[in-house]
């Protein structure tokens, strides 16, 4: 009786202090998106260091493999340069069937350039599609200057989405919404320990469509896009702390079929404060 007493009283003090503690423990592993975002901007550098750096102009090489039919890979150059809210984000390859990309925000609009004569990637009609990724600075990340968590009067909408593994690293997640409304759902990914930025995934469904037609009533299936950036390989450049590695991965899936492809961008030089020309952020799409 004694025994059975005791392990009664140890049951029940278990149980009270799982009340007390789980409770604790969520709240410890919340984080407000304010202090997510303030830790991020001091990863990448001082409030001064910042702000000192008017205009980014990096170069380095670029390679993309596509895993769908037709599959195949090439290796080219890529550069990136910004200044203020405009963008340039332009790679090229040594192939007449897929000789470059090149993508530009001027500050107004965005465009997408044709790979080939009247013809857009589909990574380019994906952006296209869906340009408040560039408009809203989010394309690259942190190393660009339209970076959206930089500018504090950018408007941006946060939301705290829990903390979980991304192969091995414990990032905590921030859903971003786009000013304006969007229908892609976007979330932002920051490593636990040194708050720099690691990933960015954009998602967007669209619903299946009924075809009514007499002839052909039949329901199509819905289609899937999913678009990851992933940046590492952080180094110090000038007084900023940045990702010499950047990584695009886009997988696309609809009743036309399945796309996967995968873009890798290795920084190598790094020019920060040089005259930019405006001319080169508005591309035609030729």
């Amino acid at each position: 009786m004694h025994s059975r007493r005791s392990n009664h009283r140890t049951i029940c003090l278990t149980i009270a202090l799982i009340f007390v503690v789980t409770p604790f423990a969520g709240a410890q592993d919340k984080m407000k998106p304010a202090d997510v975002v303030a830790k991020h901007l001091e990863s990448i550098g001082s409030a001064k260091a910042r702000e000192s750096v008017k205009t980014r102009i990096f170069v380095g090489t670029s390679q993309v493999i596509f895993r769908t039919e037709p599959s195949g890979q090439a290796i080219g150059r890529a550069v990136l340069a910004s200044e203020g809210t405009k963008q340039l984000f332009a790679m090229s390859f040594p192939t007449p069937v897929y000789p470059r990309e090149q993508f530009g925000f001027n500050g107004t609009s965005f465009r997408a350039a044709f790979v080939t004569p009247g013809v857009r990637s589909v990574l380019g009609g994906f952006l296209m599609t869906n340009d408040v990724i560039f408009k809203q600075g989010l394309m690259s990340g942190a190393l660009s200057s339209t970076w959206p968590l930089l500018n504090a009067g950018s408007n941006a909408q946060l939301e705290y989405a829990g903390a979980r593994k991304i192969d091995d690293r414990e990032v905590y997640d921030l859903r971003y919404r786009p000013r304006g409304g969007s229908d892609l759902e976007i979330t932002l990914s920051f490593d636990k320990e040194t708050f720099r930025h690691v990933r960015t995934e954009y998602k967007r469904v669209n619903p299946a469509q009924m075809d009514t037609r007499a002839y052909a009533n039949v329901q199509t299936r819905e289609s899937r896009y999913k678009m990851i950036e992933e940046f590492s390989l952080f180094k110090q450049e000038g007084e900023l702390m940045l990702p010499h590695i950047y990584t695009i991965k886009l997988s696309v899936d609809t009743q036309g079929g399945t796309f996967l492809a995968e873009w890798t961008i290795k920084l190598t030089q790094f020019t920060f404060n040089e005259k930019v020309d405006p001319n080169s952020f508005t591309i035609s799409s030729n």
